[in-house]
C-alpha cells in the first residue's frame, strides 16, 4: 500500500512540475505590457524623456525612430538585431540597400539605453526599446498611443544583406509585391494599408522617387498618375541629375504631425513613393485607405491594433538571445 501510495505522489509531483514548466515556457513566449512591472518599473517614463528630449530638437526623429521599429521586425522579427553595428567578420543589417545611408536615430536609441541601463542594469532588451520609443515617437506628434507589449530579447547576430533586401518594401514595389512581404511575416492587408500610413510622418530622399519624375517605367516621361502641381513642387525639390539626397517630406500637407493627411493626400494623386500611391490603384487596399482618408479616429485606432501585431512578429523571448549591454554590439562571450 505504502508503495501504490509512493507512487502515487511521484505521479502527481511528476505532473504538477510539468505544469510549472509548460506555463514557464508559456510564459516566456508570451509578450506582455507588464513585463516590467517589477524589474523597471520606470522604463516607459525613461524612453519617452529621452525621445522628447531628440524630438524637441529635431522633430524628423519621431519617424526615424518609428522606422527603425518596422525595419527591425520586418527581418528575422522584432529582435534589435537592426541596431548592430558592422564588425570585421560580420556585415549587419545597416548597410543592406534599404538601410544603408537612409535609418537613422541610433545615436538616440544609444542614450535611451544609457538611461535605461542607469536605472535597471541588464534588464531591458534593445528590441523592447525600439518599440516603446516608437509608442513615444508617434504620440509626440499627435498621434495615437498603444498598449506596448514588452519582454523581447536581442538577437546575437544579424540578419543577411540579401534577406534583409528581400524582406523590407522597395519604395517603387507595386503593391502585390507588398502585400505578399507583409503576408510573408503575418500581416494582413489591412495591416499594410495600415502600416503604410506611419509615412505621415518623415521625409524621403530624391533617390528613393526621382524615377517617378522624368523616367517612370522607362518612358522618359514623368509617372501620369503624379497630380501637375505636386509633380511640379518635386521637381523643383529634386531637378534632374541634382543631388540625390535631397530631402521631400512623405506627407505634403503636414508632415511632422502624425494623422490621416497621408491617406487624404493619395485621394488626389499626392503620395510621394510608388509604394504610397499604388495604395489607391490596387482594388484589394484602396477602399481602404479611402476610409482612412476620410475618417482619423478610424486609422487611430486601427494603427494602434496593427503596431501591436508586428510587434509580436517572431520575438525571442525566455532564454533565446540576450539583454545587449550595448545596443551596437552583441555581449562579450
Amino acid at each position: 500500500m505504502k508503495d501504490i501510495m509512493l507512487v502515487v505522489q511521484t505521479a502527481v509531483l511528476a505532473t504538477a512540475f510539468s505544469s510549472v514548466l509548460m506555463m514557464q515556457h508559456a510564459c516566456a513566449q508570451t509578450l506582455s505590457s507588464s513585463f516590467y512591472e517589477y524589474s523597471c518599473p520606470t522604463v516607459a517614463a525613461i524612453v519617452e524623456g529621452v525621445v522628447q528630449q531628440a524630438v524637441q530638437a529635431e522633430t524628423r526623429m519621431a519617424a526615424s525612430l518609428l522606422r527603425l521599429h518596422f525595419h527591425d521586425c520586418f527581418v528575422h522579427g522584432c529582435d534589435g538585431s537592426v541596431l548592430l553595428d558592422d564588425t570585421f567578420t560580420v556585415t549587419g543589417e545597416k548597410t543592406a540597400l534599404p538601410n544603408n545611408n537612409s535609418l537613422r536615430g541610433f545615436e538616440v536609441v544609444d542614450n535611451i539605453k544609457t538611461a535605461v541601463e542607469s536605472v535597471c542594469n541588464a534588464t531591458v532588451s534593445c528590441a523592447d526599446i525600439l518599440a516603446l520609443a516608437a509608442n513615444a515617437s508617434v504620440t509626440l506628434v499627435g498621434g495615437p498611443s498603444w498598449t506596448v507589449l514588452l519582454g523581447r530579447r536581442d538577437a546575437t547576430s544579424p540578419a543577411s544583406v540579401s534577406e534583409v533586401n528581400s524582406a523590407l518594401p522597395n519604395p517603387n514595389s507595386d503593391m502585390t509585391t507588398i502585400i505578399n512581404q507583409f503576408a510573408a511575416v503575418g500581416l494582413t492587408v489591412q495591416d499594410t494599408v495600415v502600416l503604410s500610413g506611419a509615412h505621415t510622418i518623415g521625409q524621403a530622399r530624391c533617390v528613393s522617387f526621382n524615377s517617378r519624375l522624368y523616367n517612370f517605367s522607362g518612358t522618359g516621361s514623368p509617372d501620369p498618375s503624379i497630380n501637375p502641381s505636386y509633380l511640379q513642387t518635386l521637381q523643383n525639390t529634386c531637378p534632374q541629375g541634382a543631388n540625390a539626397n535631397a530631402l521631400s517630406p512623405l506627407d505634403v500637407s503636414t508632415g511632422t504631425v502624425f494623422d490621416n493627411a497621408y491617406y487624404t493626400n493619395l485621394q488626389v494623386n499626392e503620395g510621394l513613393l510608388l509604394s504610397d500611391q499604388e495604395l489607391t490603384s490596387d482594388s484589394n487596399t484602396a477602399p481602404l485607405a479611402a476610409t482612412y482618408a476620410g475618417s482619423q479616429s478610424a486609422f487611430f485606432s486601427a494603427f494602434g491594433q496593427s503596431i501591436v501585431k508586428m510587434g509580436n512578429i517572431s520575438p525571442l523571448t525566455g532564454a533565446q538571445g540576450e539583454i545587449r549591454q550595448n545596443c551596437r554590439l552583441v555581449n562579450a562571450a
